[in-house]
């Protein structure tokens, strides 16, 4: 990393900019100019053919409805609201710092969401699990709001309303994608373009302007630091907190209109790389703090930057977004750092899902709900090897799915073939007993480096087959093979508790989960004692209330990777059907060391 006496050279190689002239006119939006902001109304009239809400302000609830539902019929926000409300947003962004403190003491909890990239059905499955935002339900939304997805538009005017009816309880971060450079890129301005047509000018200048006021980070409960990107070692809340955020319409850009990066005092530097730090960083496995080379700005950060981060300003915990995780999220940096992504099938339909979290608690505990979309579109498109990567992953899975529920008969196979006791398998022969135990004809021999080991000779290490990975579950009675035979029959399960199920609280009595596992046994002709029946449901009730949430039966019936993942953290599942909730450790009480 540069540091303070380098001067400004090394900085303006790192942020991969060169002499070049602003984009922007930032004199265009300024109250100063009297009328200017009045005058974008000149010429914007309703038509009477227009089909979708008319808005007064302050705006409602009911019209919020209104709105999403004319989304969900594709119809466009007519300008004249857009820009009326677009104003009203910029009014009250104005009015706050740059770093927004929110406190859980009222409401209990407050729920952070990751990048959404116009995906509007995932911010509708986020609301329709978690409610919409209120006094008793904050939300933080961290960044990245538009680009790729093609219903961006839309995500940023939900947003913005919710944060018109409740501004202390809807906390709007912004991303690198709240950039006007990014969106020329990334196609947010192409879709106001479109949808606009001779009022886009407008729409896309105050859009411009207004993500420019937004706010670069929020504390909870001065104990947990949400911002969209990261941070480096030189980040400093207090100089943040004092910047200027407005003179940054582009953060890729040098700030205020300034034509000529080389006439930038070191001052200004130092501001700026403050701003690029927050929005653009990673965090990385490796200690110390360089140059993000990857996307051309901020930093790759390690864990003893974020423990002495922490520990200087007092905090407990960084979250932030700016990366897809396949799970939609991702704690890293010894459970300091949690990632969370909120936009489902961010590459392809499958590829990922998406993720919130919700801070509750006197503990802070955060506990992150997962999901997918069923109509969210391809979001970007990826190159042709990418795609076939995530096929290959998501494909990969589902054969150690297999592997795993069937592992007491692979290794009954095995050891048929292994007369001498080696513990290993020619090809043929591991090979031959894979397929004739899963029944699938697959290219064994090129996947089998994939799912297994083996030696110089070529020969297959049978058991490494299984090795890092495992199937968990509260319950050890009778040994593996039960636990396998419920993971393997669990659809059939769900399909019976569901039955049983006819409220669809996701609960039902121990009585009822154990008749549940006394007709699947039946049918499978497993033979189970009623005491091992009742030894297994009651390894479920984890806080002994005599129900079963289903859920968490599926969730703790699964795969687990033990090479590199946080096996410190509990996993259930929530009551919804497609929640799956992990708890983090307790953050209030740790210490503020790594």
């Amino acid at each position: 990393m540069v540091a303070d006496g380098d001067g400004p050279a090394p900085l303006i190689q790192a942020f991969n900019v060169n002499k070049r002239n602003s984009i922007y006119d930032t004199q265009t939006m300024v109250d100063r100019m009297g009328d200017t902001l009045n005058n974008l109304l000149d010429g914007v009239e309703v038509e009477k053919t227009y089909k979708g809400p008319h808005l007064t302000f302050p705006l409602t609830l009911n019209q919020l409805h209104k709105m999403v539902q004319s989304f969900k019929r594709k119809l466009t926000l007519h300008a004249k609201y857009t820009v009326q409300l677009l104003l009203e947003v910029r009014r009250l962004l104005k009015a706050q710092g740059n770093i927004r403190y929110a406190s859980t003491s009222l409401s209990k909890q407050v729920t952070v969401c990751g990048d959404l990239h116009g995906n509007l059905s995932d911010l509708y499955m986020i609301f329709h699990k978690n409610g919409l935002p209120s006094v008793n339900n904050p939300y933080i939304f961290n960044g990245d709001f538009v680009d790729r997805g093609q219903f961006s538009t839309e995500v940023a005017l939900v947003l913005f309303s919710c944060f018109l009816m409740n501004p202390n309880e809807v906390y709007l971060n912004r991303g690198n994608h709240e950039d006007h450079v990014m969106n020329i890129r990334y196609g947010f301005v192409k879709e106001l373009q479109m949808k606009y047509r001779e009022h886009s000018r407008k729409v896309i200048s105050l859009f411009k302007d207004v993500f420019s006021w937004l706010p670069l980070a929020t504390v909870v409960d001065e104990q947990i630091l949400v911002c969209h990107g990261g941070i480096s070692d030189t980040t400093d809340l207090k100089l943040l907190a004092k910047i200027d955020r407005h003179r940054y319409m582009s953060t890729l850009q040098p700030p205020g209109g300034c034509d000529d990066i080389s006439t930038m005092s070191q001052e200004e530097l130092l501001e700026w790389k403050q701003v690029l730090d927050l929005l653009w960083s990673d965090p990385r496995a490796a200690d110390g703090c360089y140059p993000n080379t990857f996307r051309g700005g901020g930093t790759y950060f390690g864990a003893d930057v974020t423990a002495n981060f922490l520990q200087q300003n007092g905090l407990k915990l960084l979250i932030r977004s700016h990366e897809c995780k396949s799970d939609g999220y991702e704690y890293t940096h010894n459970g300091q750092v949690l990632t969370v992504f909120s936009a489902s099938n961010y590459y392809e339909m499958g590829s990922n899902l998406g993720a919130y979290v919700r801070i509750q608690g006197s503990g802070l505990e955060c506990r992150v709900v997962q999901y997918m979309s069923a109509h969210s579109p391809a979001l970007r498109k990826v190159s042709f090897t990418q795609r076939i990567n995530h096929v290959e992953q998501s494909a990969l899975q589902d054969l150690k799915d297999r592997i795993l529920a069937s592992k007491c008969e692979l290794l009954k196979e095995f050891t048929n073939y292994d007369l001498n006791h080696t513990g290993k398998l020619s090809s043929s022969d591991w090979c031959f007993a894979m397929e004739t135990v899963l029944e699938m004809e697959l290219p064994w021999r090129m996947l089998k480096t994939k799912v297994a080991k083996c030696d110089n000779n070529g020969d297959v290490m049978y058991e490494s087959t299984f090795e890092e990975l495992e199937v968990k579950h509260k319950y050890s009675g009778n040994g593996p093979s039960i636990t396998e035979t419920l993971y393997k029959h669990r659809n059939s399960l769900e399909t019976i508790f569901r039955l049983i199920d006819t409220d669809h609280s996701g609960h039902i009595s121990m009585q009822e989960f154990e008749d549940a596992l006394t007709i699947l046994t039946r049918q499978l002709d497993i033979r189970l004692k009623e005491a091992e029946i009742s030894d297994i449901a009651h390894s479920l009730d984890l806080n002994n209330d005599g129900c079963i949430d289903f859920n968490e039966f599926l969730e703790a019936f699964r795969i687990v990777d033990n090479l590199g993942k946080d096996q410190t953290r509990k996993v259930t599942r929530d009551n919804s059907n497609d929640d799956v909730i992990i708890h983090a450790p307790d953050i209030a009480g740790a210490g503020q060391e790594a």
